[in-house]
């Protein structure tokens, strides 16, 4: 809409009376090879010539009328429809967001990551709908978060089901007797006394080790004049490598020490399991996971400076499952359980319930 005009209608609504008003550019004819928005169609009278021309139209499409791109797609060997789609996903990506081209959107980035909000992803899931002639769900950018996993997915919905085999077996094919054992196998772990494996833990256990010690001094932490001179820490606590994890720097400063252990030994706990933690992504897998508040951070009504806009997110416990299961792409439960002293214990419960 030229600008001249907007601010014209601008001014008319500012004066208007009305509770609720749209500035938009409609061709109130209805001769226009646009379709008009389902939402505003009741604004538009189609004229004779529109309806023939529509007519016409649509006998064009239905005799002789060339491929769609949907069609086109279909006629593609597995391979080459996936490489095409990828394509079609990035370029349309690069459009979205504002990009020169689809060539600098990294595949295997997180959308949201690139920009994506609610709108955009709207945005290109209607793009992407006009492509393969279908209707996508609002949330499939949030479902399927990165360009490779959207584009495999677009391809199992024109019927290359070999492009999104789940790396796992289905629930179907993994069902148990209620009765049948447990097994753990896989563990990581983080404690006091430089304790950064189940192997660590157990020789501190066996050899009676004492893990208390004196206080970090990694942590900016003003000790003069304190009663107590000594404690349990863990080392290290302050080391992260966010991006592995696909996190900025400065939304790790945000996040409870708690969220980023999580993801460490999340990850430690599968690699020890023998699983590429990778390789999980758009399974049922879950994620249930004992926390416990603890004031990191300045308080919601307090600035956060540097950090502000991730404080929310960062400081709160109900993310951490959240978090975990976003960043490995598990599609299962994700849930944290504060019970305070027994959050671990409901938490491991609630995982035995859902395995079984």
């Amino acid at each position: 809409m030229p600008t001249t005009d907007a601010l014209a209608l601008l001014d008319a609504a500012i004066g208007g009376h009305h509770p609720a008003v749209i500035a938009a550019d409609l061709n109130l004819t209805g001769d226009t090879r646009e379709p008009v928005p389902a939402i505003l169609r009741g604004l538009v009278t189609e004229t004779a010539g529109a309806r023939r021309s529509r007519r016409r139209s649509e006998h064009t499409a239905t005799v002789g009328a060339p491929a769609t791109p949907s069609e086109e797609l279909a006629r593609l060997d597995p391979a080459d429809r996936q490489r095409t789609l990828l394509g079609l996903v990035r370029s349309n990506v690069a459009t979205v967001l504002g990009f020169a081209t689809g060539d600098s959107v990294d595949v295997d980035r997180p959308l949201k990551e690139l920009g994506f909000d609610s709108l955009t992803a709207v945005e290109l899931r209607n793009r992407l709908g006009l492509v393969i002639g279908t209707t996508l769900p609002a949330s499939v950018v949030f479902d399927h978060p990165t360009a490779a996993a959207l584009a495999a997915h677009l391809t199992d919905r024109l019927g290359n089901t070999s492009a999104a085999v789940d790396p796992v077996p289905s629930m179907s094919t993994i069902a148990a007797p209620v009765d049948a054992p447990l097994a753990i196998v896989g563990m990581a772990c983080r404690f006091p006394g430089g304790v950064d494996s189940p192997e660590d833990l157990w020789r501190v256990v066996v050899e009676g080790h004492d893990v208390v010690g004196d206080f970090p001094v990694d942590r900016g932490w003003t000790v003069d004049g304190s009663f107590a001179r000594v404690g349990g820490f863990l080392g290290g606590a302050a080391d992260f490598d966010a991006e592995l994890f696909g996190i900025s720097p400065r939304e790790a400063l945000a996040m409870d020490p708690q969220q980023r252990l999580l993801l460490e030994v999340s990850w430690e706990a599968l690699e020890r399991a023998g699983i590429a933690p990778d390789s999980l992504r758009g399974s049922p897998t879950g994620v249930f996971v004992g926390v416990v508040a603890q004031e990191y951070g300045p308080r919601l009504g307090e600035a956060g400076g540097a950090v502000e806009g991730y404080g929310l997110t960062g400081g709160a416990v109900s993310v951490a499952s959240g978090r975990i299961a976003y960043v490995l792409g598990l599609e299962g439960p994700a849930v944290s359980v504060d019970t305070a002293c027994s959050s671990s214990l409901v938490a491991l419960h609630f995982a035995g319930q859902a395995l079984r």
